[in-house]
């Protein structure tokens, strides 16, 4: 079980790891705005929006990967496809965020829906594993 724990901590930090792109897009804007940060970041173009856009995304994935690994945990359900699926997830992410950033669109839409499977693949095994 400690490696779905360790992806579930990890994929919990990514969206904040996914901040420090933005802030230092905003240090190169005039400065970091601490007074009005989002404000800053609306005004972001290119790379710095794109970071932004990444970094938001990155907390709209995890609700789903979070309930994933805990139906996993939860079920017992703990397989080596399991595991390999929360780690791909991670993995996925990650480069997710660097496509996102450098405008490699196609290949970080790709990605996006490959980490999208991940989670939906550990549903539909367990549910799968649990009607037998």
């Amino acid at each position: 079980m400690s490696p779905l724990i360790w992806c579930l901590l990890i994929a919990g930090l990514l969206p904040i790891a996914a901040k420090v792109p933005v802030v230092y897009f905003q240090n190169r804007d005039k400065g970091y705005d601490n007074r009005h940060p989002r404000a800053q970041q609306e005004r972001l173009t290119g790379a710095g929006a794109r970071a932004v856009a990444g970094h938001y995304n990155a907390y709209e994935a995890f609700p789903f990967y979070a309930a994933a690994i805990l139906l996993v945990i939860a079920t017992n359900q703990i397989t080596p496809f399991n595991i390999s699926l929360a780690v791909s997830f991670i993995v996925f992410r990650i480069a997710y965020h660097i496509f996102y950033i450098v405008n490699w669109d196609k290949l970080r839409s790709l990605v996006w829906l490959f980490a999208f499977l991940c989670p939906v693949l550990m549903i539909a095994q367990t549910a799968i594993s649990l009607t037998r």
